[in-house]
């Protein structure tokens, strides 16, 4: 192999200032992802395409450079470069020990790891035989990260999952500082009040992939359907080799109603395609993280299964791009950002419904906390009877009082046991996955 193909993705051999226009902007959040360049295990970065994944791995590049590393000691290598379709491997890292690094230790980076057959295997072999390499792989796809690598990397591999940015990490793109003491405290300027407010609008309609705040507004939209044509057609339809037509059909379908019940046989006889290929296609659209579906409610596993699920997208400016709206929809582009919140605190979360329905609960060991989320300025009857239905029926079997919780636009009270949040004060300060329980948050924002 020519040690040329790998040249333009290590231009720190040449000259190591030019990592300083590839680390992009940094995400606090993943601290303890770009730290783990100094442990021995296997890094492993997943997430949707454009979430920001090889941004953290230059990053990680960066602070190695920072620190005094040489160069030569980094390899970084996007396995989706077609210059590198015909290289296993086995060939690259040949080349590059030959050529660059003989025996010094290595950092060693694989973007779009799940493009090369038998990764896993190859990745085990070379940390079990403890050669002189750290390895940071990405990947886009959750299948080949969380199942395929499971037997052969257990216990030999740290595994962070990436989204688009949060709310607080969209203000921080933006230069808005926030500081949450202040907001616990109720001291906020009003300059910064109506900065949280207006950009508040921008990101429930835009989302949070990282490159659409440095893009100019006449591009953002049709930026974000590519971003959704290259998850569906190079993550899913060519992995797979789908039926072009029935695969976008079936996702604009789900995209459009997300937040909504769905269920296999009903999508079937909306869409006149076949229960297996329905069943299989949402596998595949959640594998590439363009979906996530949300389960039933009940300490029985079996009426858990037998209910429909819910269907939330990645993110809600790729929802809004590509979809067919007939309204605004700002309670469900609500809903869908506090599912995403949800999901980066690693919450075991579920939905239930009797009567009314009840968004999300999160089971938390022996603790249970119920949330709706009505983006109104005023209190929703019917969300606050869903609440306490909710509470009834589950009040005996739960160890621990049930926390009731209702997510609004600005209302920000507490009556019938229920405390009703502004969505911005609860995007804002709700904690991040790996913090301490016992953190000091208001009692009305639940931990899990």
């Amino acid at each position: 192999m020519e040690i040329g193909k790998l040249n333009e993705w290590n231009p720190w051999w040449e000259n190591k200032e030019l990592i300083e226009e590839l680390r992009g902007q940094a995400r606090p959040t993943y601290n303890l992802l770009v730290n783990s360049v100094n442990l021995r295990e296997v890094t492993i970065i997943t997430g949707v395409r454009r979430s920001g994944k090889s941004t953290l791995m230059y990053q990680m590049v960066y602070d190695l450079l920072k620190k005094g590393l040489d160069p030569k000691q980094i390899l970084f290598v996007n396995l989706e470069d077609v210059a590198l379709a015909d290289n296993p491997l086995d060939e690259i890292y040949n080349s590059y020990r030959e050529n660059v690094n003989l025996d010094k230790k290595a950092y060693i980076f694989l973007d779009e790891i799940h493009r090369r057959a038998r990764w896993e295997s190859w990745i085990r072999k070379k940390h079990d035989l403890k050669t002189k390499d750290k390895f940071v792989i990405s990947g886009s796809c959750s299948y080949l990260l969380k199942k395929e690598y499971s037997a052969l990397l257990t216990g030999r591999n740290l595994m962070f999952e990436i989204f688009p940015l949060s709310y607080k990490e969209f203000l921080l793109f933006k230069g808005i500082g926030i500081n949450e003491n202040n907001i616990k405290k109720g001291i906020l300027l009003d300059k910064t009040r109506l900065a949280i407010l207006k950009n508040l609008k921008e990101y429930i309609v835009l989302g949070g992939f990282p490159q659409l705040i440095f893009t100019q507004e006449e591009y953002k939209t049709k930026l974000l359907k590519q971003y959704f044509d290259d998850i569906l057609y190079k993550d899913i339809v060519d992995r797979y080799d789908l039926d072009v037509q029935k695969a976008k059909d079936l996702a604009l379908f789900l995209i459009t109603n997300f937040t909504s019940l769905i269920s296999l046989r009903s999508l079937r006889n909306t869409l006149k395609i076949s229960y297996d290929t329905v069943k299989d296609y949402v596998s595949y659209y959640t594998e590439a993280f363009l979906f996530f579906t949300l389960d039933y409610f009940s300490y029985s596993l079996n009426e858990q299964k037998t209910r429909p699920s819910k269907i939330y997208c990645i993110d809600n400016g790729l929802r809004n791009a590509v979809s067919f709206k007939f309204s605004k929809d700002e309670g469900k582009l609500a809903e869908n950002l506090v599912f995403l919140e949800l999901k980066r605190r690693d919450c075991d979360i579920y939905y239930w419904k009797n009567k009314a329905e009840v968004d999300f609960i999160i089971k938390d060991i022996d603790k249970l906390t119920a949330i709706n989320v009505t983006f109104s300025s005023e209190i929703n009857k019917r969300e606050v009877k869903s609440l306490l239905e909710f509470k009834g029926s589950f009040k005996k079997q739960a160890k621990k009082p049930i926390k009731l919780i209702t997510i609004t636009k600005d209302l920000e009270i507490r009556s019938d046991g229920i405390s009703f949040v502004p969505l911005w004060k609860w995007l804002l300060l709700a904690p991040r996955q790996g913090m301490a329980q016992n953190s000091r948050f208001p009692l009305h924002l639940p931990l899990c």
